[in-house]
């Protein structure tokens, strides 16, 4: 098996989370090997708003080969002034921290939608993961 370097897009529709106060969890797959995560993007379905103290919080994270984990490998806060649009893909800012950019193979990854104070909706859209074989 080669380790040359090697560039892989995990890309996964998640829902809606139409209520304002909502949560959701969507798990988008595994590390196919050991590799470093390298971008996140949000592709919404619709245009989200950022507001400054009910917003909506979005983020990338490592459950381990367990799916206990909680390492934060990417994270987003529509807060005032943050906004993203229709069908147009938002950067998710990466940790700064280097080890949570790490996945072992089997790691799986999910996606968290989380209301922040009585929150707002999310449309909904795809999420696209690069990884880099490491």
């Amino acid at each position: 098996m080669s380790t040359a370097p090697y560039v892989q897009v995990i890309e996964r529709n998640v829902p809606a989370v139409s209520t304002a106060n909502a949560s959701d969890d969507t798990v988008l797959g595994q590390a196919p090997f050991a590799c470093t995560v390298t971008s996140v993007q949000y592709v919404p379905e619709a245009a989200i708003t950022g507001a400054a103290t009910n917003h909506r919080s979005v983020s990338l994270v490592n459950k381990g080969q367990a799916g206990s984990g909680s390492t934060s490998v990417a994270t987003l806060a529509f807060d005032s002034g943050v906004n993203a649009s229709a069908n147009d893909e938002k950067t998710i800012t990466l940790s700064g921290t280097a080890a949570n950019l790490t996945l072992a193979a089997g790691d799986t990854l999910q996606w968290r939608s989380v209301a922040v104070g009585t929150g707002i909706a999310d449309p909904g859209g795809v999420v696209r993961v690069t990884i880099s074989r490491s």
